[in-house]
């Protein structure tokens, strides 16, 4: 079901695929589809959040960086929010991530949270 107010594009390859962080979250479940991010590499981050911990029910959480590599990718979901759910999405990721705009695999122009020491594009 399709949410008329839905007109943003997140891409998730972590812990807000999961329907429990998005009900804690966004107080309804989200719209999404498959898709992934080129030129990216995954890792886990440490999280010292308890609050995140306890909504995700995980103590690390995936981190895409920029890799530089086009062959590298990361597999995931593009989500349907409106602009105030992604503001709600910023106040879950913890200060290691910062919300960048991506291009997906599908050519979808998407936000994503990127590890925050990646440098932006253009500086």
């Amino acid at each position: 079901m399709a949410t008329q107010t839905a007109i943003e594009h997140l891409f998730s390859y972590g812990t807000l695929q999961q329907a429990g962080v998005q009900l804690a979250t966004f107080g309804r479940l989200l719209d999404g589809r498959p898709d992934a991010l080129p030129g990216y590499r995954l890792s886990q981050l440490a999280i010292g959040d308890a609050q995140v911990v306890a909504t995700s029910g995980k103590t690390h959480h995936p981190l895409v960086s920029r890799s530089g590599d086009p062959g590298d990718s990361v597999a995931g979901a593009v989500l349907a929010v409106t602009p105030a759910e992604l503001q709600q999405a910023d106040g879950y990721e913890v200060a290691a991530y910062r919300r960048a705009r991506v291009t997906l695999a599908s050519g979808t122009q998407a936000w994503a949270y990127v590890d925050s020491r990646d440098a932006v594009p253009g500086s």
